[in-house]
């Protein structure tokens, strides 16, 4: 955790209500984004963001498997945070396996919308290869490598560029085979179907320092919240997911208001994330 004497806490918090922040942005502004897309050659699909001094990385392997017997027209999809205890001394141990729990659980609910699946940015039933017997697995990475704060929407924002650098091979079913038999596939090594990720929605979290909340916290303003809430927004405006940490509560009527400024500002988050995933993407082809 960031130790601050009682002055810099005191710059911290007054330069957020004066709507100048101690590295000169105002309260709704991000630091800049870089992405790289295809850093793990293994993978199906993977991305490195970088927000600041946050450097974070996305993988995405997809395997076949079987569909659950609840939902046998849907694929599955599972997300695990690993934070690296290099990137910050608060990681090792019990400290960075809380912490890779509360991301993950946050990312699933933010990204999937929760266990059933519905109001998900990722469109399950698009990974099932055959009805109630073979379906895409996707299993999601996400490896923390430095930390200086607003992981959450990093970790988000590279699993969605993750995502759209993934590449899925195209499954042969072969016919003939019984109903009651697990029909025989044929897996393309040269065609692949590419993920439609436009419904992917970002994250959008607003910590709330004193009387007021910004977006993309450094560590240092993280230390002085007194609650955040991470918002996750697809391209429509429309809310897939709301988690909160810290304390404090919150007035519902807060809360309104901060879903209002998350859709403002999700707008600008997912116009640059486009134009630096198309760049990425064109820079791996070139």
């Amino acid at each position: 955790m960031v130790g601050l004497s009682l002055g810099e806490k005191q710059f911290i918090q007054g330069g957020i209500a004066e709507d100048i922040r101690t590295d000169g942005r105002k309260r709704l502004t991000y630091r800049p984004i870089y992405v790289e897309t295809g850093v793990i050659p293994q993978a199906n699909g993977s991305a490195r963001v970088r927000m600041g001094a946050t450097d974070v990385i996305a993988s995405v392997k997809a395997e076949l498997g079987k569909p659950s017997s609840l939902q046998p027209n849907k694929g599955k999809v599972s997300i695990h945070v690993e934070c690296s205890p290099t990137a910050e001394p608060a990681f090792e141990g019990r400290g960075g396996e809380e912490l890779s729990t509360e991301l993950s659980v946050a990312l699933q609910l933010c990204l999937l919308g929760g266990k059933s699946g519905a109001g998900a940015g990722i469109d399950l039933s698009s990974l099932v290869v055959v009805e109630g017997k073979i379906c895409w697995d996707l299993y999601v990475d996400g490896l923390v490598v430095s930390s200086d704060g607003n992981l959450l929407d990093a970790l988000g924002a590279s699993i969605k560029a993750a995502l759209s650098n993934t590449g899925i091979p195209r499954v042969h079913v072969a016919t003939g085979a019984s109903s009651d038999e697990q029909p025989e596939v044929d897996i393309s090594d040269e065609e692949f179907l590419q993920f439609d990720t436009s419904a992917v929605p970002v994250i959008v979290t607003l910590t709330k320092v004193g009387r007021h909340y910004i977006v993309d916290a450094t560590s240092e303003e993280e230390s002085q919240m007194s609650s955040a809430v991470s918002i996750s927004v697809n391209r429509k405006g429309n809310i897939c997911g709301i988690t909160k940490r810290g304390g404090a509560g919150l007035d519902p009527s807060i809360i309104l208001d901060m879903i209002s400024v998350a859709k403002h500002v999700s707008e600008q988050l997912i116009n640059k994330l486009d134009s630096e995933i198309a760049a990425a993407e064109a820079e791996d082809e070139s």
